[in-house]
């Protein structure tokens, strides 16, 4: 007894848009018609959708399904790299849920960045972008630093830093550097890449340089600006007053 399109959909567990789809693509023959005009389908084309079905539910792509289907012998080196492709998704899968279940545990906000959930509701808006453009820029080692470094303790310095205003005096600046400095210094003793990034970079260091500036420019005011700049001079004289002078990192 032969079937409509609809009742070959049913049959198959598909629909009717998806059947007409592989009619298109070249892979499922256009049945005969009959008098009325009406399609019919007989078991020869139950028996290919259901293994076009089979190949869709692996993940085979539909440009790929013809070859699996002519018994060229090509089948085990595609389904090699689809398995490849589904175990790197997998992967993927794995860390997003990781990663939900972190921005939850810690309320984070959603869009926090990656591996930063735990501290991302502690940190500013700005400083948040700030992590986020590290991500494309910087090697895993280095994001761990910074991760370490984010969690550190807030101090009111950073709320001041937050609070400058663009027209903030010279005293202000000048202070609020000083105290900085103080906290810039001890990182470059303790992360000593910070003073040349190089070795810890993912893109070249022209693209780096640029972003970095670019982003630093948008992100911030000229005061603050003009602040993180006084305190990292004071904090390279701090380091070496303190026997540790900052150097490339030489890992």
């Amino acid at each position: 007894m032969p079937w409509s399109t609809r009742e070959l959909a049913e049959l198959a567990g598909t629909t009717v848009n998806t059947v007409r789809h592989y009619h298109r693509v070249g892979l499922l023959d256009e049945p005969e018609r009959r008098f009325n005009g009406y399609k019919q389908y007989e078991v020869h084309h139950l028996l290919k959708l259901l293994r076009i079905r089979r190949l869709a539910d692996l993940g085979v792509p539909i440009a790929q399904m013809a070859d699996l289907s002519s018994g060229d012998g090509s089948a085990a080196a595609v389904l090699d790299d689809l398995d490849g492709e589904l175990e790197r998704r997998i992967e993927r899968l794995q860390a997003a849920r990781a990663s939900i279940a972190a921005i939850v545990e810690h309320r984070a906000p959603a869009d926090a960045p990656a591996g930063f959930e735990a501290v991302a509701s502690k940190l500013s808006e700005r400083d948040n972008s700030m992590i986020h453009i590290y991500t494309q820029l910087f090697d895993e080692d280095a994001l761990t630093d910074v991760q370490r470094m984010s969690a550190a303790e807030k101090t009111d310095i950073d709320a001041a830093l937050d609070a400058l205003s663009a027209d903030a005096g010279e005293e202000v600046r000048q202070e609020l550097a000083r105290r900085l400095a103080g906290i810039l210094a001890q990182n470059y003793i303790d992360y000593p890449w910070l003073t040349d990034p190089t070795s810890h970079l993912s893109k070249n260091k022209f693209v780096t340089g640029q972003t970095f500036v670019d982003a630093m420019a948008e992100l911030y005011n000229p005061a603050r600006l003009d602040v993180l700049v006084r305190a990292n001079t004071l904090a390279v004289e701090i380091a070496r007053e303190r026997g540790e002078h900052p150097k490339p990192d030489e890992q």
